[in-house]
């Protein structure tokens, strides 16, 4: 979970939502008892993750792997060859153990930020 400051930090605020969700973007939620509690965004312009979360308490549920599946193959369906991400590279933060189950691979280090990208099948 992130603050508000932190999703700033990544260019996610109330401001810059509707620039993220153009015709080349798309959302996908996991919800539970009528509220949000796991969300991925993905933006075929950039072939990228923009932002993936699931609030604590609702982690281990596949969720996480349920929604980054849908925007993947979305991403690869748009003709994007190779997408990516950035995550924290604090190798304690469960994201990057994730990406890795999910067989994405580090690509390099940025100045903070780890990337991570992945390849469409067959490519």
């Amino acid at each position: 979970e992130m603050s508000l400051e932190e999703l700033a930090s990544q260019g996610v605020t109330l401001q810059t939502l509707p620039v993220l969700m153009d015709e080349n973007a798309r959302a996908w939620v996991a919800e539970k008892d009528g509220k949000v509690v796991a969300f991925v965004l993905a933006s075929s312009l950039e072939a990228r993750i923009v932002a993936m979360f699931v609030r604590p308490g609702h982690e281990r549920q596949g969720l996480g792997r349920q929604l980054m599946n849908a925007a993947e193959q979305w991403l690869f369906s748009e003709g994007c060859e190779e997408i990516w991400l950035v995550t924290d590279d604090d190798e304690r933060v469960r994201a990057n153990g994730f990406y890795r189950h999910l067989g994405w691979k580090l690509d390099d280090l940025l100045d903070g930020p780890v990337r991570f990208i992945k390849r469409a099948p067959g490519v």
